[in-house]
């Protein structure tokens, strides 16, 4: 009899020790995931449908002196140093693009229209290019004015190095070198002074101080046997001295690949092979049985070492089920692009800043995250976003517009230089995906277009590169930090607090002289 109650008072004390650490520990968990995060000033606002233009974020005190002592690093980077992602659009993400964002830490996600011929030689550029220093653009001395100019503006640095047949650097060109010379002057003729070079050993301060005092704009790379390895401007060098680059696990420039629902098992391995190892799992529809069945399958044939975004997705019971079916994370938005009609054909869709602050919740209870895809116009818009916990923010149309982007540059009645862009589900983009199709089957797909089809991108000054809008969003992100005064993205998620505004309230904040 003794036994028996001391036995029952040994469980009845376990039974009690066990709810008191699982009443504590959820007590800590509740205050941690509804305390310590992005809250808003007002309760009542938790449950509105909100843009991105009906919210703000509020100032805190603020103690540090730098802005660069701020660290920008996602916190589940998958290797990237920026919470910048080139969206996987036809018209954008290309080799330059991926190589320009890769080095400043960012990650450009390649099209599921790719063939895996155009991947293969698309991915082995960008894991050959230097980390460091820019691709050059190189012509022969028999090359003339017209051939150079012709791809001068393939990149940002503008200039072009003439090499000879075994790539020594032999002289550099800009557009000023050409003005008022006949278009088919052979370069060879127009090659003046002594070039001026450095070894690949040469530290941001030094280079640039080099062009400063030579009064030069861009400083080729050589190595010992006066090859060329890269270009530098000054520019870059101070770029270099901010962001890191985003590598995969061998040391090469990271890039990701999107990969149709229904057909990616040959395409993978081979991707495989060029160390890959991002993945996005990608449909405008993503709640549907085959992106779930189709997750599953990935896991299933690859583990679960490769990295696996998922979507499109709007609302938390489709983040939940993504995630658990195997998604690191899901892509969230319906689409408030630039260049798709789906919201206005359909009118399903969800205010953006909510579909990301919700479904970044869920995903975070399940051990993922998401990235908020469209409707980023701004710095504002990305800082939002990020504060409402998401991992990482897809750009499209805003890089469209910069000499990286897939297309050559045209020029309208004025002069003014431009690029084509177009929606992933226009006509367009369906034409030229089902090229193989019939006639009859081809018109039957036209019927389910939902996107623009043509469209012109400016090149804008101070924008014409993608340096440049990464250099602006990366301002603002770290200004809007010390606002909130957040060292990283982790604390910039727990002390952002939202309030709500009025239409006349965001029209206050443009500034009266606005920049042209």
């Amino acid at each position: 009899m003794v036994v028996w109650k001391i036995a029952q008072e040994l469980v009845f004390n376990f039974l009690l020790q066990f709810v008191y650490i699982f009443c504590i520990y959820n007590f800590v968990f509740l205050y941690t995931f509804y305390i310590k995060i992005m809250k808003f000033n007002n309760s009542i606002y938790e449950n509105e449908e909100l843009t991105y233009q009906d919210v703000f974020l509020f100032q805190n005190y603020f103690e540090w002196r730098s802005r660069f002592e701020i660290d920008v690093k996602p916190t589940n980077s998958f290797w990237t140093e920026i919470p910048i992602v080139v969206a996987n659009m036809n018209a954008i993400a290309g080799k330059r693009m991926a190589e320009t964002i890769a080095r400043y830490g960012g990650l450009a996600v390649l099209p599921q229209d790719m063939s895996i011929e155009t991947l293969e030689s698309v991915i082995k550029h960008v894991k050959n290019a230097n980390s460091k220093y820019d691709t050059p653009i190189t012509v022969k001395s028999d090359n003339t004015i017209r051939d150079a100019m012709w791809i001068i503006h393939k990149r940002d640095h503008n200039c072009v190095v003439m090499v000879d047949d075994n790539f020594k650097a032999i002289w550099i060109f800009t557009p000023k070198d050409f003005e008022d010379l006949d278009q088919f002057s052979l370069l060879w003729n127009i090659k003046k002074g002594q070039l001026v070079t450095w070894e690949v050993w040469i530290s941001n301060e030094d280079a640039f101080n080099i062009m400063d005092k030579k009064n030069i704009s861009s400083l080729p790379i050589v190595d010992k046997n006066w090859i060329l390895k890269g270009i530098l401007t000054k520019k870059n060098t101070i770029r270099n001295s901010i962001y890191r680059p985003s590598l995969d696990k061998s040391g090469k420039l990271n890039v990701a690949v999107a990969i149709w629902i229904n057909s990616f098992e040959e395409k993978i391995h081979k991707l495989f092979e060029l160390w890959i190892n991002v993945f996005v799992l990608d449909t405008a529809h993503g709640y549907q049985k085959s992106m779930i069945e189709n997750i599953k399958k990935f896991r299933k044939l690859f583990g679960n070492w490769p990295i696996l975004i998922a979507g499109n997705v709007i609302t938390e019971e489709a983040t939940r089920e993504l995630i658990q079916a195997g998604a690191n994370g899901v892509k969230v938005g319906i689409w408030p692009g630039a260049m798709c009609t789906t919201r206005m054909k359909t009118w399903v869709w969800r205010p953006q800043f909510t579909a990301v602050y919700k479904c970044a919740k869920e995903a975070k209870k399940h051990g993922g995250f998401v990235w908020a895809d469209g409707w980023i116009k701004s710095p504002r818009d990305m800082n939002l976003a990020l504060a409402a916990w998401a991992n990482h923010v897809m750009l499209g149309s805003l890089f469209a517009g910069t000499l990286e982007s897939v297309w050559d540059i045209k020029y309208d009645n004025d002069g003014n230089m431009y690029k084509d862009n177009y929606g992933m589900a226009s006509k367009k983009a369906v034409n030229l995906r089902n090229q193989n199709s019939s006639k009859f089957e081809l018109l039957k797909k036209e019927m389910f277009r939902e996107g623009i089809s043509n469209s012109k991108i400016y090149i804008k000054k101070w924008r014409e590169s993608a340096w440049d809008i990464v250099d602006d969003f990366m301002a603002g992100l770290r200004s809007a930090m010390t606002y909130v005064w957040a060292n990283n993205l982790k604390e910039f998620n727990k002390k952002a607090i939202i309030w709500v505004q009025t239409n006349a309230g965001f029209s206050e904040w443009e500034p009266v002289a606005k920049m042209r």
